[in-house]
């Protein structure tokens, strides 16, 4: 059957989430063959029927899911009022606007999932979904095991709009301790704006590095920082099976690699110009000097539990060694020694 209702339609089409959509709808903004309709539950087929949003005809997509390494330095957007790189610049040009799920920190790094099913996004982000989300958080200084219990337990944080909450019990366990920071593994099912940063300081901590290694049960194994690659069919079934929806949903091949435009930087983050890629799928330059940084470094960025010292890793050339006063010159070295003003040559 092809009886949607439609705020459900208008999810899976990409036009918004759930709840966005019905809000379309209240609001007198979609049309079905013409004429508006506000009432929630409006079922419609998504073959025969003509929809509308805002005068513009909305058709049913195929979906693609992408799974990204993502990297620091970018933010979680599909764009960026101030002409910061996204995480958009690191996956591939598609013929359909995908979108992330849910949302890393400019600094945090980790596996991040962007798609156009609407369905599967409101489902994962769900506060009833529960799904898990696991990171490896380095705080400065030791954590003793009874602020380890008190993770676990739930701590009080405070909200944007001041309310006072418990976070919910979370897995927390010591990866690493090196006398100046902790390496801790924490699982949360909670999407809390920055829950792990909020729930170290509500015990006096700071956290320095955080990466998220899994989410939905999706890891980066195989990716280096910066790259992406698309979900097999059967990831897809799992996530959604996972999420409570019906596996069976139309997924679109793997496209090929279609150009996107390359975009350069300035120095104060602002995008300064605009350039056509030559090569077919190649990352804006700054995407790719971003991520090709990281990856540089990729010994250290595969295993978060180790410290990975300074983390813009920059190299730093040690200084010249000094030369004693017996130390032969560059030129010197391979010549042949003259005996002639000794006076003799040696036995």
């Amino acid at each position: 059957m092809n009886d949607l209702r439609l705020q459900r339609f208008l999810s899976q089409a990409g036009v918004a989430a759930r709840r966005k959509s019905e809000l379309l709808i209240t609001a007198g903004r979609v049309r079905v063959n013409g004429k508006v309709v506000t009432e929630l539950g409006t079922k419609v087929d998504a073959l025969r029927d003509h929809v509308e949003v805002d005068g513009k005809r909305v058709e049913a997509q195929r979906k693609y899911y992408y799974l990204l390494n993502k990297p620091k330095g970018f933010v979680t957007t599909v764009s960026d009022p101030q002409g910061r790189p996204t995480v958009m610049d690191l996956v591939p040009a598609l013929p359909v606007q995908i979108r992330p799920v849910g949302r890393l920190d400019y600094y945090t790094e980790g596996v991040l999932l962007l798609t156009n099913d609407g369905e599967l996004q409101d489902a994962l982000l769900a506060p009833r979904g529960k799904v898990d989300k696991t990171y490896h958080a380095k705080f400065r200084g030791e954590v003793p095991m009874a602020d380890v219990e008190k993770l676990r337990a739930g701590v009080r944080i405070t909200e944007a709009d001041g309310r006072t909450v418990t976070t919910l019990p979370a897995q927390v366990d010591v990866l690493r301790r090196t006398g100046v920071h902790t390496w801790l593994v924490i699982t949360i099912r909670e999407g809390r704006s920055r829950q792990i940063h909020r729930m170290a300081e509500s015990l006096g901590y700071q956290v320095i590095k955080l990466a998220r290694v899994a989410f939905a049960g999706m890891t980066y194994y195989g990716l280096k920082i910066g790259e992406s690659r698309p979900l097999t069919v059967r990831e897809v079934h799992d996530l959604r099976r996972m999420a409570g929806l019906d596996p069976d949903i139309d997924i679109a091949p793997t496209p090929p690699q279609l150009p996107r435009p390359a975009r350069t930087f300035g120095r104060e983050g602002g995008s300064e110009s605009h350039e056509r890629s030559s090569a077919r799928g190649v990352a804006p330059a700054s995407a790719r000097e971003s991520a090709g940084s990281a990856r540089g470094r990729a010994a250290r960025d595969r295993a978060p539990v180790a410290d990975r010292g300074n983390d813009r890793g920059s190299r730093t050339r040690p200084p010249p060694r000094k030369r004693g006063p017996s130390s032969p010159s560059r030129s010197e070295r391979g010549r042949k020694p003259d005996h002639s003003r000794r006076g003799r040559r040696p036995s």
